[in-house]
């Protein structure tokens, strides 16, 4: 579903969706095609669904956004942290 869609299907909701179709450019990520999965009212109960889902399948894109915006777009941002080899 394209997010002007979603945008009029759930006003004012927080959304929680699986990017289907999404390219990166620039280090921004751009979504062409979004499946929903969840609306909340409030997005302390939104986070609470995505981390479940995040934690079961982190391989998939998963994303919280506010219907209020009118495009979406996330920045990308390399992992700079320390990873270390658990024996």
């Amino acid at each position: 579903m394209k997010w002007e869609k979603i945008r009029e299907q759930y006003p004012e909701q927080w959304v929680l969706v699986e990017a289907i179709s999404a390219f990166s450019k620039n280090s921004t990520r751009y979504f062409e095609e979004l499946s929903v999965i969840s609306n909340f009212p409030e997005s302390t109960i939104a986070w609470k669904e995505y981390k479940k889902l995040h934690l079961n399948d982190p391989s998939r894109e998963y994303y919280i956004f506010h219907t209020d915006h009118e495009t979406i777009e996330v920045k990308e941002q390399k992992f700079i942290g320390v990873r270390r080899r658990i024996q």
